[in-house]
């Protein structure tokens, strides 16, 4: 009995000393923040103080007692016996400014918190694997999820409750965050061992739904397979969902979902289908009309609140604009629809002007508000327009829909002091308007801007890496191309340590261990620049990374797990459907596909062929969910060609049969250009030299080549 006692009066004094040792961290946080008598100090700090995270360090002076995620946070939440409170979101996540406003900084909601939890705060896109996990469980439990994501999870991380955005007090319905919290504190002393025990059962449903996906077997016992007729399922149910008014698919909100829009340029041209073109061309044209698309400095907003792409969520995030800029330079290739190159160097513009760091490499994203109200940045009233253009005012109000009372409503659905969104309200000259928007453009510049995320995400720049090349080699354009090369420059320099990715750089520092769409992203992004720049260097860093993706994530039985093996979450997701962006699995798929024709190495074509299978279970009970794998499917099922170029690559020959190989979409071709450092990389171009001292094309087809030629004309017949 005495040992007993003296057991619990160690342990008590433990927890005492490590509560007292958070106390006096967050006290000397606090104490040591510069003191300026002439400003107003912050009354609150938290241990978010110290993180990089501009996510984060906008809670850092909330009364909330935060910790950022780790094995500290849980393990105080174990010696105090408390359940942990863990909120998600992201810096320009408006929903979760609204919540921070409204909870977070107040002391009643702060009291309850601090009194009844442990409370971690995650960004979720520092950390994505966290984000899935937890979004995943919240989906099973309520069928939905979305940002700000709260759930209350037990000490050993397991989750038994899940919400989105939980406002102060319960309304309407929706349970308000303090009756949550003396709810869940007072049920968590009282009724443990149940609390407990239903956590343990959504724990256990949570790893059974994201457990590894094994290849499905049919009635017959063979391994199902992705073949033809699914590819075409995928489209009729893409199709089935397209807005004929409006483009895009589905009804309000909106997303550009531009996997989508690349999936159908591929299927219209190898499947030779009009209507899927058709559908693209009145998506990008739309999209680019709307509100959606900011008229005056370049880049696509979030979404789209309403069907017509009119009324935008105001926040730009740099996944969207580099996946745009694809859809549109690729949707200029495939139609020769002059506005859709316009668009595709607008958002190239506006990366390059207003997101780019000074290193090369590029921010994550614009918030939506600006002095605490979403899109008061981006409004206009006609009474602005006229002061600022005068005599052209008309004119140009006519052509971008601006509205003497205003068209833009708030989530109230109220008219707002006359504000408008711009938008193209028919077909206009452009060209027209330039002067006009360059002066409108220079006039909000002097405005309040809206939060800029300043962290740079190593998959997020790979996406863009990619999307500047695409756009650069296809629109001949070779300042984006070298904008490209600066980014994978600093990527490769200060986020590649031992051989392996970080996910994240701010300030100086690179930090968090890079998951599988920081290597896919990257691979991507390096292959695409091989192409644009035909530098030997990065085919050679892409298949440097591509190895070291193969080592560290692939599953035993096939598909790539999200993250390394670890013991810090309490499941290993493997994800193939696209969401917001195109699964890591897909985006791997391709590049494995890619690299293969590149260097003729087939073992990186088996590869793609075991992910297909691996998947095709899945692929098979929701084909129009994994579109971005069946593109890569697509392309493997279809003929490709593989060029090789020798000679001076800055001959006017040389730019004549570049030209000519770009000037059409032509999803399956890969370029190279021969010298001794690609015949170490793509041992098959040995011996494709130039004939005569001329620019000599060799172009391969059905494992097999076609005479060289130094002639345009028979390259031209080559390539149709």
């Amino acid at each position: 009995m005495r040992l007993y006692r003296l057991r619990l009066e160690k342990r008590h004094m433990y927890n005492l000393i490590i509560a007292s040792l958070i106390s006096l961290m967050l006290i000397s946080v606090a104490n040591s923040q510069e003191v300026n008598l002439m400003k107003e100090q912050p009354p609150y700090t938290n241990a978010l103080i110290h993180e990089s995270s501009p996510y984060l360090q906008q809670h850092a002076h909330n009364p909330v007692l935060w910790l950022p995620w780790g094995e500290d946070a849980f393990t105080l939440a174990r010696l105090q016996n408390k359940p942990v409170f863990l909120s998600i979101g992201y810096s320009t996540c408006h929903w979760c400014h609204v919540m921070e406003n409204e909870s977070f900084e107040d002391p009643a909601v702060a009291e309850l918190l601090n009194r009844y939890f442990i409370s971690i705060k995650v960004d979720r896109e520092e950390r994505p694997d966290i984000d899935a996990i937890y979004m995943r469980a919240a989906q099973l439990m309520n069928g939905s999820g979305g940002w700000p994501l709260n759930l209350l999870l037990t000490p050993d991380k397991k989750p038994f409750y899940a919400s989105t955005y939980l406002p102060k007090q319960s309304r309407f319905g929706r349970l308000g965050l303090m009756e949550l919290a003396e709810r869940a504190g007072t049920m968590w002393q009282q009724d443990r061992e149940n609390v407990e025990a239903s956590a343990d059962s959504i724990a256990a449903a949570l790893k059974h739904s994201i457990k590894i996906i094994t290849p499905a077997i049919s009635s017959n016992g063979s391994t199902a397979k992705i073949d033809t007729a699914l590819i075409d399922q995928a489209y009729l149910a893409t199709a089935k969902h397209f807005d004929i008014s409006h483009g895009g698919f589905g009804e309000k909100p909106k997303f550009p979902s531009a996997q989508r829009l690349l999936f159908l340029l591929r299927y219209a041209s190898l499947k030779e289908k009009p209507e899927a073109l058709a559908m693209v061309e009145k998506t990008l044209d739309a999209m680019q009309r709307g509100g959606i698309h900011d008229q005056l400095s370049g880049g696509f907003h979030r979404y789209s609140t309403d069907a017509a792409w009119l009324l935008p969520h105001f926040e730009k995030m740099l996944y969207d604009q580099a996946m745009l800029m694809m859809a549109y330079a690729e949707g200029w290739q495939a139609t020769g629809n002059a506005s859709f190159a316009y668009t595709a160097r607008h958002i190239a513009d506006y990366l390059l002007r207003d997101m780019r760091h000074t290193n090369g490499a590029f921010y994550a994203a614009e918030d939506a508000d600006s002095e605490g109200e979403e899109g008061k940045f981006y409004l206009w009233n006609s009474v602005e327009i006229n002061t600022l253009l005068g005599k052209r005012a008309a004119a140009f109000m006519q052509a971008y829909g601006v509205e003497k009372n205003g068209n833009f409503n708030d989530e109230t659905k109220r008219k707002k002091n006359g504000e408008n969104i711009l938008h193209q309200s028919g077909t206009i000259d452009l060209e027209r308007f330039a002067a006009d928007r360059k002066r409108l453009m220079d006039a909000r510049d002097q405005r309040i801007r809206p939060f800029l995320d300043d962290k740079i995400l190593t998959d997020w720049n790979g996406l863009t890496i990619a999307a500047l090349s695409i756009t650069g080699r296809i629109l001949n354009e070779p300042h984006y191309i070298e904008a490209a090369s600066k980014s994978a420059d600093f990527i490769l320099k200060h986020l590649h340590k031992d051989g392996v990715l970080k996910h994240r750089w701010r300030k100086g520092q690179a930090a968090i261990h890079g998951q599988l769409e920081d290597y896919s992203s990257m691979v991507w992004g390096l292959t695409e620049l091989y192409e644009a720049s035909l530098e030997p260097r990065w085919l050679a860093s892409a298949l440097s990374l591509n190895k070291t993706m193969l080592q560290r994530f692939k599953g035993k039985d096939g598909g790539f797990y999200q993250v390394e093996e670890n013991a810090e979450l309490i499941a290993r997701p493997m994800e193939v459907f696209d969401a917001a962006l195109p699964s890591g699995n897909a985006v791997a798929m391709h590049n494995l596909l890619r690299l293969s024709r590149l260097t003729g190495d087939a073992s990186l074509a088996k590869e793609a062929a075991t992910l297909a299978d691996h998947f095709a279970g899945t692929a098979q009970r929701a084909p129009s969910g994994v579109l971005h794998m069946l593109s890569a499917v697509l392309l493997a099922q279809s003929t490709g060609k593989e060029i090789v170029l020798a000679g001076d690559r800055n001959s006017d020959e040389a730019k004549k049969m570049l030209a000519l190989i770009h000037n059409r979409y032509r999803p399956n071709t890969v370029v190279l250009w021969h010298d001794e450092d690609i015949e170490a990389l793509a041992p098959f171009t040995r011996g494709q030299s130039s004939i005569d001292d001329t620019v000599t094309a060799y172009v391969c087809e059905h494992f097999q080549c076609n005479r060289p030629t130094t002639d345009l004309n028979e390259l031209k017949q080559y390539l149709n």
